[in-house]
């Protein structure tokens, strides 16, 4: 099994798991148990490097993570939208690649799809008030 294999897979299950409610449970308790924990400590400055070092160690650890399973998902997403573009009769094939376009060009793209949505509700308002019933 290959590194990035393995990577792949510990990233996904690190990433369902730190989603459920028992690890939310656990992270609290682990804050709760240390806060009441800091009397016996006296609050010192070791009492409160724990939690620090803790939590800036699992942030940086995940901010990986996340990454990595948001990269594969956005991927992932990404080839089946091309796909349904792909076999749609009349979709705009000019979109398929839509997200390598620099800033300038997703905006002018937006503002086009903007407009035709703003006719598609035009069309509808004249549909309904046509209909006199307000209802298409």
């Amino acid at each position: 099994m290959s590194l990035k294999s393995v990577f792949n897979t510990v990233a996904k299950r690190t990433a369902y798991a730190t989603g459920t409610p028992w690890t939310f449970i656990t992270a609290v308790s682990v804050v709760v148990i240390w806060g009441v924990t800091g009397p016996l400590f006296d609050f010192n400055d070791t009492w409160q490097l724990v939690i620090n070092t803790g939590t800036t160690i699992i942030t940086f650890l995940m901010v990986f993570l996340i990454q990595h399973t948001q990269n594969a998902d956005t991927a992932a997403m990404q080839i089946k939208l091309d796909e349904l573009i792909r076999v749609t009769a009349h979709a705009n094939k000019q979109l398929l690649d839509l997200e390598e376009l620099d800033e300038e060009r997703l905006e002018e793209i937006r503002k086009e799809y903007e407009r035709m949505a703003r006719e598609a509700g035009d069309a509808l308002e004249r549909v309904r008030a046509c209909r006199g019933d307000g209802e298409v």
